[in-house]
């Protein structure tokens, strides 16, 4: 048994150790519901894209669902291991942090690849859903959802749904119209009449570059409450060395 003059020289840091590693679980509770915002925020902004290329769509948002409920749930546990003092809750807690700190970095590098590869992917795949279009099936949801929002027309303008099936028989959609348009039938399906009435500008630059800002605030976000995971790996490593070596038990 260790002499009870150094018990009572690590008692002061035991009890800083437990002050600093109830605090840091409190934030980490705190980031696990920033994580699961971002996560529902990223399924439900990038639905619309990321349905046009679903073979290519990242997984990222998923992830983050998913490590921000579990974060949320552990974060509890990490205080309630911390208040008992217990040596083996302490370093689950360090090896659920560490699990953390992987499961975040790869959903960051997930997001951060897809980024730079988004351009030549969701392009192809724009532009086949916009050849394609039929105004029933989900790209076609997805092509008017983004007409809609981005206020845009067509892949590089709008005079691309002249060589479209759609067209034909049914002119440019309606999606592409302004909101004080008067968009006939009639003038849909004249070229001329209808570029006065829909959004001129092309819809593959703004998608990729909607695309690549949000996926690139996903990645900044995984990889910087990843890291500060590492603080509480080191936390619930250290305070459970000292009460294991120092026989110290909580009254």
């Amino acid at each position: 048994m260790s002499p009870p003059s150094r018990r009572l020289q690590t008692k002061p840091v035991i009890t800083c150790l437990k002050t600093f590693l109830i605090s840091y679980s409190l934030i980490f509770w705190f980031t696990g519901v920033i994580l699961l915002a971002v996560g529902v925020w990223g399924k439900v902004s990038l639905e619309a894209y990321i349905s046009l290329a679903s073979e290519e769509s990242t997984n990222a948002p998923y992830v983050l669902i998913g490590t921000g409920a579990t974060i949320v749930i552990f974060g509890l546990f990490g205080c309630f291991a911390t208040c008992r003092g217990s040596p083996w809750m302490l370093k689950l807690y360090a090896m659920f942090l560490t699990l953390v700190f992987l499961a975040e970095l790869v959903a960051g590098v997930s997001g951060f690849i897809f980024r730079h590869e988004i351009k030549a992917k969701l392009g192809t795949a724009y532009k086949n859903a916009v050849k394609s279009y039929n105004n029933t099936d989900t790209s076609s949801t997805a092509v008017d959802a983004i007409q809609r929002t981005l206020h845009c027309c067509g892949v590089k303008n709008y005079t691309d749904w002249s060589e479209t099936a759609y067209f034909k028989d049914n002119g440019i959609p309606a999606s592409c119209c302004k909101p004080s348009a008067n968009c006939s039938p009639e003038n849909l399906k004249d070229m001329d009449k209808a570029g006065k009435e829909v959004y001129r500008t092309g819809c593959f630059a703004l998608v990729t570059t909607v695309m690549e800002g949000n996926l690139g605030i996903i990645a900044g976000i995984s990889f910087g409450i990843a890291f500060f995971q590492l603080i509480g790996i080191f936390l619930a490593c250290c305070l459970s060395r000292y009460i294991t070596n120092n026989q110290y038990e909580m009254v």
